[in-house]
């Protein structure tokens, strides 16, 4: 059985909380939702956790996140995602400031992860029950290719009481594997009481246990080489070189890669619930929630005693 990787994209940090060190705690001693995730990923059984930052506040970052806040139970490594960072022959087109996307991010840890992997936003609250399906599976690969997996959270355990919400909603086939992932905006539960989302103009209903895509995917290390021919491809085209704001998606990639046959991507269930800050409101309810798994053992009070 192998130690999976965790990969966690946190490049973005610096610009949503201005300053690492007033990054909001969460937890009854500070914590971080990073804390948390790395907490759930060693029981889980990860052996390593790579942060993709950016140079701006690595200083900061690391001085916050390192093997030693982690009581030392985790391996730690860190590599660093920049506008620049592009494939040989390619430079950024002039006016671009936009950063490349979250596959983009993903790309920049191939030197740093030779295990399967997860890969996680920084910010994210996925659970303990979804590092442990998705643990489990990684495990169990060995020296598997293409044999990719997601958790699919039920879209009525990610949603916001404080506003809309935007999901990558999944379409699965009888054998649990991914066929499609659509991104859908403005979700919300409704009046009376059915979610919905608004993108195509009216309200559609979605059924209560649609499985929807919080980023938490399972990949192999073959999944950086064919990322990179598929990011050639993306900078080559007139559409990237016109649209100074056009990003490199994760579910852009797999949907490629599931498309064209190259891979397939299981999708796993959880019974864990998703929590995360879309808006600030969503903050004391978080903290509130967090409290609540501590009362009833899931974490201890102290989390890195």
């Amino acid at each position: 059985m192998v130690k999976p990787t965790l990969l966690v994209l946190a490049a973005g940090m610096g610009s949503r909380y201005g300053s690492l060190k007033q990054m909001d705690g969460v937890g009854p001693n500070g914590e971080a939702i990073i804390d948390y995730s790395v907490y759930d990923a060693i029981r889980a059984g990860f052996g390593k956790v790579v942060f993709v930052i950016r140079h701006s506040f690595a200083e900061d970052f690391i001085s916050v996140f390192n093997a030693t806040r982690f009581g030392g139970k985790i391996e730690v490594e860190y590599v660093y995602q920049e506008l620049d960072y592009l494939p040989e022959g390619f430079t950024v087109p002039e006016g671009r400031e936009k950063p490349w996307g979250t596959n983009h991010a993903v790309m920049m840890a191939a030197k740093a992860i030779n295990t399967p992997f997860a890969v996680i936003n920084a910010d994210d609250f996925y659970g303990q029950n979804a590092y442990q399906v998705i643990g489990e599976y990684l495990s169990a690969l060995e020296d598997s290719a293409a044999k990719y997996c997601m958790v699919g959270y039920e879209v009525n355990k990610t949603l916001s009481e404080n506003g809309t919400v935007s999901r990558g909603v999944c379409t699965v086939d009888e054998a649990g594997n991914l066929t499609s992932m659509v991104e859908r905006t403005k979700i919300e539960r409704n009046a009376e009481g059915t979610i919905v989302f608004h993108d195509l103009g009216e309200d559609v209903a979605l059924e209560e246990n649609t499985p929807v895509s919080m980023n938490l995917f399972g990949f192999t290390p073959d999944y950086f080489a064919h990322s990179e021919a598929a990011f050639c491809e993306f900078l080559a085209a007139d559409s990237t070189k016109t649209n100074l704001k056009a990003e490199f998606f994760i579910p852009l990639m797999v949907n490629r890669l599931i498309s064209n046959g190259t891979a397939t991507m299981k999708v796993l269930s959880t019974t864990a619930q998703w929590f995360g800050v879309t808006y600030k409101e969503d903050k004391p309810q978080l903290m509130a929630k967090i409290e609540a798994l501590i009362e009833a053992g899931v974490y201890p009070r102290n989390l890195w005693e």
